[in-house]
Order: C-alpha cells, then structure tokens, then sequence
C-alpha cells in the first residue's frame, strides 16, 4: 500500500487556520473563567481548556503528513528537526528570558533567585511536564509543547524507518488505547500534564493523516466520515465520556471528525468555510502559537488593571476580560509579525 497524498487534497488548507484560531481563542477566555461568572458564557468558557485538545489534533494531522511526504527524501531528520526548531525555540527562549529578567514581576522572588531555582535541564530538554515541579504561571503553557517535542522526537524515527502503514497504525491505536489506561490508574509518580496520558489528540490526528495518504477514498466519503466522527465524539462528550477517564478521548474524535470535515470540503463557499478560512479566526490561526504561549504572562504584566476594575463587580470582570483579549492580541500579532514571521523565512535553507 503506497503512503503518498490524495490528489484532491491541496498543500494549504486554510480552514484549518481558523480552527487553530478557534482553539487559542478557547484557551484565552478558559483563563478568564472566574471572571465570567455571572454571564451567559461562563459555562461554555469552562470548557475553553478544550482548544490544548484540538491544538494536539491538529499537530498530529499537520506535522505528520509532512514527515509522510518527506520520508523518502534527502537530509529528512536534518529538515525536519531543524523546521521545528525555528517554529518552537524562538518564542520559547523568550518567554523564559522575558519571565526570568523580570522575575519580581513575574515570579515574586528576585531575579538571582529565580534563575538559581529554576529548573533549567527540564526547560532545556522539554520535560517540564514530567515532573512534579513549581513552574512560574507565566511558563505554565509550555507543558502542551513539551508533549508535542516529546511525540514528535519519537514519532519521526518512526514514520522514517516503518515503511509500510500497518505498524504506523498499530502504534497509534496503542498510543490512543494507553492514554484513557493511564488515566484509569491514576499513578501517583505522574503529573496532571504527563505526556502518557495527553497522547489521544496527537495520535488521532496523526492516524487520520495516515489513513488520508493511504487509503483510496473518495472526497465526498471522507467528508461523511469526518460529519459522523464529529457528531460520535461531541455526543459521547456530553454523555457516557463526561467526567470521566475517555473525556479527552471524546473531544479528540469529535475533533479529529470537524478537521476531516473542513478538509474534506476545503473551498467551499458555505458559511462555515468561509468564516474558518477568512477573517478574524484566520488572523488568530496565524498568531496562535506566540499568542497561546505569552497570554498568561500578558494577564500578569496588566494585572494593575485587574485590581481597578474588581470594584465594579461583573462590568468591570467584562471590562478585564476586553482588556486581555486586546492587550494579547496586539502583543502577539507584535510577535508574529516582528519576530516570528521573520524568523520563519530561515525554513528556506530546510
């Protein structure tokens, strides 16, 4: 069976950009929960921690199919790794030179101490989430990032040396079976962030990219089974999986089923392509990994604002919650057009 991507399916698929736009959009007002309370909203922001579960998704897809077409090529982990690289580490290093310079702001102790006590091999290495370790608030995104570096340092080897799909496949379905397994046990030794139990998004995306490059479906077919993945996942969600071990596992198969939707009918002119592909949900896409890794210390740097507005009770909650989605805002789109975008351009050489 070949691996090799359908002709139908173009190498941009931007609706795909709004669902990531949706997804940091999630996480930004999941961190402003306790002050909607009181509002209409404030139960659906409670479960705004969704969007991390669709960003895995989403990684799993993306990244790889690109390990997919490129495994027969030349220098492939060289490109790859390197590739990565320029996505992750820029941000990454400045939010933790940002948040140590300016430990008292950011931190509480001085600087001294705070460079002192960090955890700086687990910082280095990714491996943050493993561990039962105080990390600043400000630093607390990165433990999704971690898991995907994890998965990804793994996974490449993988895709480079199993040439058929077959035993692809039965790793992830292993992967997808481990995860709601961990959470059963409930192990002392592992964290609420560990990477064993957070692997159902990226390992069933990555088991829909495979299943996209080698299985000779029709468009319109994969559009019906992403329609019923979704309406499966977001049901069971709201049913038999709620509140307990295969909640994610849910939210991954509702998720996995609207990204096949989306690609499935990438182009169309309904209106929900159209607001997925174009708009203020593609603009957040865009800005969405430097967004969702500088937000919390965003709400921290302006927490003078905060403080103001507590006085007039669910007006001025409103008011703060404006004021972080502005203020985070201008500051990752200041990232990605001054800083990451143009680091980017150095993918060329990879």
């Amino acid at each position: 069976m070949l691996i090799q991507r359908p002709t139908w399916l173009p190498s941009y698929i931007p609706e795909l950009q709004g669902l990531r736009g949706l997804a940091v959009l999630a996480v930004l007002i999941y961190h402003c929960h306790p002050r909607l309370e009181g509002t209409p909203i404030h139960y659906a922001s409670l479960w705004g921690w969704a969007g991390v579960n669709l960003f895995f998704v989403l990684s799993g897809l993306l990244i790889t199919s690109i390990l997919l077409e490129a495994r027969n090529k030349e220098h492939y982990f060289r490109n790859f790794y390197a590739r990565r690289a320029l996505r992750i580490w820029p941000v990454y290093v400045l939010l933790l030179v940002v948040v140590y310079l300016s430990a008292p702001w950011f931190i509480g102790p001085t600087i001294t101490q705070a460079v002192k006590t960090a955890p700086w091999l687990a910082y280095i290495f990714l491996v943050q989430n493993l561990f039962h370790l105080t990390i600043p608030p400000a630093i607390g995104p990165t433990w999704s990032l971690a898991i995907e570096e994890q998965y990804y340092f793994l996974w490449a080897p993988l895709v480079r040396f199993l040439k058929r799909p077959w035993p692809l496949a039965i790793v992830l379905c292993l992967a997808l079976i481990a995860s709601p397994a961990f959470r059963v046990a409930n192990l002392a030794w592992m964290t609420r962030t560990h990477t064993l139990i957070h692997l159902d998004g990226i390992a069933l995306g990555s088991l829909l990219a495979l299943g996209l490059h080698t299985l000779a479906l029709e468009r319109r077919t994969w559009l019906w089974i992403g329609l019923a993945s979704m309406v499966l996942g977001i049901a069971a969600t709201a049913t038999i999986a709620g509140g307990t071990a295969f909640l994610d596992s849910a939210l991954a198969l509702g998720f996995a089923g609207a990204m096949l939707a989306a690609i499935a009918s990438t182009g169309a002119r309904n209106p929900l392509n159209v607001l997925l592909r174009r708009g203020p949900l593609a603009f957040y896409g865009r800005i969405s990994y430097g967004l969702y890794m500088i937000h919390i210390s965003v709400f921290i740097y302006f927490g003078w604002f905060d403080a103001r507005m507590d006085r007039y009770g669910i007006a001025g909650n409103l008011a703060v919650v404006g004021f972080r989605l502005a203020a985070s805002t201008v500051a990752a789109a200041v990232l990605w057009y001054g800083f990451e975008s143009q680091i980017l351009k150095l993918k060329r050489y990879f």
